[in-house]
């Protein structure tokens, strides 16, 4: 059997945008440029050394039919949900909250060495999970494992398997994988990515060919970009002399309705009204 390696379908800008109380981020998922891609719902990338870009954080805020993960580089954010959860999140740590029929959160980042950066990211739940319990989980930077391969790339596994080792992450509908992804200068990165999954890369630090079929004769990508791939059986990425950092995404595209407003995403316009009826009432959590 040949395996096919994915070529690169688009490459993304991410757009500067505010949200929350005035935080300033990169959103390449969730704009007019790209509004969705299957199961995927939004993509931020959160960072600066100025602390008046975020400080004011994302207050108490609701979601539902949907999962947040959140990817800390630097920095810390506490954090606090309607479930009872409280705490913070630091450099390396990841908080994967699947809201379910309803949850209430809020991130608050927190003023530590002036630095913050991270990524968030939001998964669609199918039609027949949008109303489960709510859950959270939070997984410290020591329980995310590493692979590091002979030709010096190194591999966090928040989700899926590298090498047969399985993410910290496990039990999520769209069957994701999240890497974290290092290759060292001139170095090569494969990775299979099952046939029919959605599957993107995010560039955050240097850059490389992303596209096996052009080789280094085709363009670079260099962060922050987001590149998203054709259908095939592998990804391929060979990094610059500079390296290159991103993040490898990918999940099982659910071929649903999608309405939304804001954080609720559910599969019809009537489901979004129930969901502010149920605000209004004091029936939503």
């Amino acid at each position: 059997m040949t395996i096919q390696t994915r070529t690169v379908a688009k490459i993304i800008e991410p757009q500067r945008v505010s949200d929350g109380a005035g935080v300033k981020l990169r959103r390449s998922i969730a704009t007019a440029t790209l509004d969705y891609l299957d199961p995927f719902l939004l993509f931020d990338h959160f960072g600066s050394d100025n602390p008046d870009d975020y400080i004011a954080g994302f207050p108490m805020h609701p979601h539902r039919g949907i999962e947040t993960v959140t990817y800390m580089h630097a920095g810390v954010v506490r954090h606090r949900d309607s479930l009872g959860h409280a705490g913070s999140i630091a450099a390396g740590d990841v908080q994967w909250m699947t809201a379910g029929h309803g949850i209430l959160h809020e991130e608050m980042p927190q003023l530590h060495g002036g630095h913050l950066s991270g990524f968030q990211l939001w998964i669609n739940l199918p039609a027949r999970l949008k109303l489960i319990r709510p859950r959270y989980q939070e997984f410290a930077a020591r329980q995310i494992p590493e692979v590091s391969r002979a030709n010096g790339v190194t591999i966090r596994v928040i989700a899926g398997i590298v090498n047969g080792v399985r993410g910290a992450v496990n039990e999520i509908a769209a069957d994701p994988a999240y890497l974290d992804v290092s290759v060292p200068a001139d170095g090569v990165f494969s990775q299979p990515v099952p046939r029919g999954h959605t599957a993107f890369a995010y560039v955050y630090a240097g850059q490389g060919w992303f596209d096996a079929q052009a080789g280094t004769a085709g363009m670079t990508v260099a962060g922050p970009r987001l590149v998203i791939f054709a259908d095939g059986d592998a990804v391929e990425i060979r990094a610059s002399q500079a390296g290159v950092r991103f993040l490898l995404i990918s999940g099982l595209p659910l071929h649903e309705p999608v309405a939304r407003y804001g954080p609720f995403v559910m599969n019809t316009a009537e489901e979004i009204q129930q969901a502010l009826a149920d605000l209004r009432n004091g029936t939503f959590v």
